[in-house]
């Protein structure tokens, strides 16, 4: 019996953005849905309660975080994530794999999923004059650059990757610790987590095409290897790896779409831009079944859940709305001036909010913009008072939500496209 089911309630008729419904042990999970992450067993600055009040339908957790600390066995003994944290709606968890890129390739060469460290790239073209600078494209997976790339400082690596599995060097104690899929599915299931990714190599944008193949096919055997091991209780995800490179790509699309894990997710290097990461969903959905939920794994900008949603994503996970609101960007809709130039974002600590009475975003109704002001936010965030980190991701994390809200509502109604035009303009 499948530990999940996803049932597409309605599918739009001029992208193929899709309303769906995940069914649980724990609950409902209506998509499309940006999962908030809770690396520790928690959303920073809130407590389980926020979200609850807030209508968070389910959480994501960090495997790797919460093996070392506190441990994944105590947590067993504690009844699992869902009572140790007292958040009994459905979780995710992943498999650990992604620390092989965050504490080591990303911590080395300072990058993200997405290479954002490059300058103006120029585009490939597909005359004889740019056939060379294609092939080193569809090859080594960058683009021809008209500057010099930037002088990166480098910090340690703290990965070994082997054929037999990940060891991790932690950055806390300097203790080395070891994952391979046996290991990952057997935490994720001390974790109690309701779905649960396969162990895999998250690769870095800077990879070239023959460690991108190489880390492909390790990643391949991982999905079978965690397919034997998972928890059946728990619903399995296989991750699509494969990079910025088409062929790779594909066959990753149809080797894990081959076998019998209960949802898909999209995962490893997106490209050197958001538009490379349009391109490999363009050159991964088409090939998927229409049965099984999709997840990618990393993403959450107001930008890429609306073109990812419109080709056939179900449900992300992102740091980042939480992230930023510590930092002191604080999301801002279209209607209060927020916009694909400034990212929807306001930067609080700005002198220009010092003696602003308006709330964050006087459309939102979050329990942050129905009383605080800009001013006094300001205030919070530049005399580092610990209640500024509550309430922005307070704010944050309920302007989300009801975005994605209004995405599916869109769906439901059929204007999907007007609402993307709304946030994102005449595209």
């Amino acid at each position: 019996m499948s530990a999940i089911s996803f049932e597409i309630l309605k599918q739009d008729g001029e992208t193929q953005a899709r309303l769906g419904l995940i069914r649980t042990r724990h609950g409902e999970i209506e998509t499309p849905y940006l999962v908030p992450v809770a690396t520790l067993a928690s959303v920073r600055a809130l407590g389980s309660d926020d979200l609850v009040r807030l209508g968070v339908q389910c959480s994501l957790a960090n495997t790797y975080h919460l093996h070392l600390q506190p441990g994944d066995e105590l947590i067993a003994q504690l009844g699992g994530l869902h009572r140790f944290m007292d958040f009994h709606r459905p979780i995710f968890t992943d498999s650990g794999g992604f620390q092989a890129f965050s504490l080591g390739f990303a911590r080395e060469h300072n990058v993200s999923k997405i290479g954002n460290i490059f300058p103006q790239e120029v585009q490939s073209s597909p005359s004889r004059d740019g056939e060379e600078s294609e092939d080193k494209e569809k090859r080594f997976g960058y683009r021809e650059r008209r500057k010099k790339e930037p002088v990166l400082k480098k910090k340690e690596n703290l990965t070994r990757i082997s054929d037999e599995g990940i060891s991790f060097k932690s950055p806390s104690d300097g203790a080395w610790h070891f994952l391979n899929p046996e290991r990952s599915m057997k935490i994720q299931s001390n974790l109690g987590s309701d779905i649960i990714m396969a162990f895999d190599e998250c690769t870095s944008p800077l990879s070239d095409y023959d460690y991108t193949k190489k880390a492909m096919n390790r990643s391949q055997v991982w999905a079978e290897e965690s397919l034997r091991h998972h928890d059946r209780s728990q619903a399995l995800y296989g991750i699509i790896q494969g990079g910025w490179f088409e062929d790779l790509r594909r066959e990753s699309t149809e080797d894990i779409a081959s076998q019998p894990f209960e949802g898909i997710a999209i995962g490893g290097s997106l490209g050197n831009s958001k538009q490379d990461m349009h391109q490999v969903l363009d050159w991964t959905l088409p090939r998927l079944d229409e049965e099984r939920p999709r997840h990618l794994l990393g993403i959450g900008d107001i930008d890429d859940l609306l073109e990812c949603v419109a080709r056939g994503i179900d449900t992300f996970d992102c740091v980042a709305p939480t992230r930023i609101a510590r930092r002191g960007s604080l999301l801002l809709s279209p209607e209060s001036g927020g916009c694909r130039e400034n990212k929807f974002r306001l930067n609080i600590k700005s002198s220009q909010f010092k003696a602003d009475s308006r709330p964050i975003d006087p459309h939102c109704r979050c329990p942050t913009c129905q009383g605080i002001s800009r001013a006094y936010l300001r205030h919070l965030y530049v005399s580092r008072e610990l209640s500024y980190f509550r309430l922005a991701t307070i704010h944050n994390l309920y302007f989300m939500l009801r975005f994605m809200e209004e995405v599916r509502e869109s769906i439901r109604e059929g204007t999907f496209l007007r609402l993307r035009r709304k946030w994102l303009g005449g595209i």
